[in-house]
C-alpha cells in the first residue's frame, strides 16, 4: 500500500478487520497499556495496521511523549520490528469495533454498545495494567457516560485503571502532536510505561 492508493482501492477495504496488537496465546508478556481505537478506518485495514492514516497523530505523539520508544510510521503498514517493539513494551491497541469504515460517525449506537462489552472480554483475557480508550464521544456512547470528562475515569475496566484521551484522527483539527503526547503520557505513566 502506498500513500498514493485511490478512493476506490480504499473502498475495497470497507467493512473488513484488523487484528488487535496483542501478544499471541502463550506468549507471556504482559500488556501493560492497551490502547483502543474507535474503529478502523480503511487505510488501516489496507495496510493491517492500527491508526495508520498519514495523517493521523497516533504514532508521533507516541513517539514525542517517550512512550513508544522509537519512530513507527505506519502509513505503509507496520513492519513485524515495529509490532514486536511494541509488545516488547508492553502496549497492545484494539479498537471498540472491528469493521473498517470511512468515518467513525458511520458505526452505529448498538454497534458502540456491542464494542464495549467486546472490550470487556479482551481486557478479561489480557489484564492490562492500564486501558486508554482514544475518543471521549465514543466513550460516552458505547460505556453510556454521557457526563464522562477526558482523562482517568473513576470506575476502570475489569480491574484496570480506564483513561478517556483524545481520538489522534487528523479530523480531530484541535489537537496537535504536541497536546495528544501530553494526554497519552498520563496513563503511560500509570502504567510504568514513564
Amino acid at each position: 500500500m502506498t500513500p498514493r492508493c485511490s478512493r476506490e482501492e480504499l473502498e475495497s477495504f470497507r467493512d473488513q478487520v484488523v487484528p488487535d496488537l496483542l501478544p499471541a496465546p502463550g506468549d507471556d508478556r504482559a500488556v501493560r497499556l492497551l490502547f483502543v481505537g474507535i474503529n478502523p478506518g480503511l487505510w488501516t485495514a489496507a495496510t493491517q495496521t492500527h491508526f495508520a492514516h498519514p495523517v493521523n497523530r497516533f504514532y508521533p505523539a507516541l513517539e514525542r511523549s517517550g512512550v513508544s520508544g522509537r519512530r513507527i510510521d505506519p502509513a505503509a503498514g507496520m513492519d513485524d520490528g515495529d509490532r514486536e517493539h511494541l509488545l516488547g513494551r508492553g502496549i497492545g491497541i484494539t479498537n471498540l469495533v472491528a469493521r473498517a469504515t470511512a468515518r467513525a460517525d458511520e458505526l452505529t449506537a448498538q454497534e458502540l454498545r456491542a464494542g464495549a462489552e467486546r472490550l470487556r472480554a479482551t481486557v478479561r483475557r489480557v489484564r492490562p495494567a492500564v486501558v486508554a480508550i482514544a475518543g471521549i464521544t465514543a466513550y460516552r456512547g458505547a460505556f453510556g457516560v454521557r457526563g464522562a470528562t477526558p482523562g482517568r475515569q473513576p470506575e476502570g475496566i475489569e480491574g484496570a485503571q480506564l483513561w478517556v484521551v483524545p481520538n489522534p484522527s487528523g479530523l480531530n483539527a484541535h489537537e496537535t502532536v504536541e497536546s495528544l503526547a501530553r494526554a497519552y503520557a498520563e496513563p503511560a505513566r500509570a502504567a510504568g510505561l514513564l
